[in-house]
């Protein structure tokens, strides 16, 4: 079993985009192939009116907050609801869907956005939305440490998301001095955001610290199995996402990501026509 190491790091710059919003780029896209089965991330610091009815197709999003409230609809099934610190919404927008993302009045939300593409052939699936409430997916909390477990399987635990592309998502929290060793899918790409702290990270002990985005080692489709470690030098929260490569063409234009040029026309067509209903 192989002990993964980090590859690369680096720290996203925020960066202003209007009176009420500023962002930075944790995963910049464009980088489809290195990111794969990710397209890209934002870290987003926004306030009631940015993010507005938008469509989207041939994607999952992944949003957790990290602080603030975020109002969430959707055009598709009436779905709504107030996701608050350490929820996550993973919204399957398939064929396609127009929703909303929006602080609670008077409040800020700080919050990561991951894109996952979806494989070729479930580009049109029909649309979902999985709510996951931080109180209520897989934890565990002992001596020294606790993770929660959004997707797939780490540490023992098991969430019941259900994924089209095999994605593990996990919150590691650990006290300073504390290590944790976690499994992590032979075939999968992966990479660390972390939220606070420092630590020292893989086979390699590579230092990172609150802000930075760390990249796992390849991939080795021979080993079934490899493994993580995390050490905390300062008390540590740390998110991890692994997920398997579609290795497959990616056409990207605005809210679509498709793989191919008239997939992204008929997009935009099916929208413009109002074929996302």
């Amino acid at each position: 079993m192989s002990n993964r190491s980090i590859i690369k790091s680096w720290r996203p710059q925020r960066e202003r985009q209007s009176a009420i919003h500023e962002a930075a780029q944790v995963l910049p896209p464009g980088r489809y192939q290195e990111f794969d089965p990710f397209l890209l991330m934002a870290e987003d610091w926004f306030w009631h009116g940015t993010f507005l009815d938008h469509p989207h197709r041939g994607i999952e999003t992944v949003t957790y907050v990290i602080s603030g409230h975020m109002g969430h609809y959707d055009n598709k099934s009436g779905h709504e609801g107030v996701l608050g610190p350490g929820d996550v919404q993973w919204m399957t927008a398939g064929h396609g869907v127009i929703h909303k993302e929006d602080p609670v009045p008077g409040e800020e939300v700080h919050s990561l956005q991951l894109w996952v593409n979806l494989p070729r052939e479930s580009k049109l699936m029909p649309p979902r939305y999985q709510d996951l409430s931080a109180s209520r997916v897989p934890m565990r909390e002992e001596d020294g440490y606790l993770i929660r477990v959004y997707s797939g399987r780490m540490a023992g635990l098991a969430a019941p998301t259900d994924n089209v592309v095999p994605i593990v998502m996990a919150e590691i929290h650990l006290e300073a001095g504390r290590s944790l060793e976690v499994d992590v899918a032979g075939d999968h790409n992966g990479f660390l955001y972390i939220l606070e702290g420092e630590g020292a990270f893989g086979a390699n002990a590579h230092r990172g610290r609150s802000g930075e985005v760390l990249w796992l080692s390849p991939e080795s489709a021979g080993e079934p199995i490899s493994h993580l470690t995390l050490h905390a030098i300062a008390p540590l929260r740390v998110l991890i996402y692994t997920g398997k490569p579609l290795h497959q063409p990616v056409v990207a234009y605005g809210p679509f990501v498709m793989t191919s040029i008239e997939e992204i026309q008929e997009a935009f067509d099916d929208y413009h026509g109002g074929r996302f209903i």
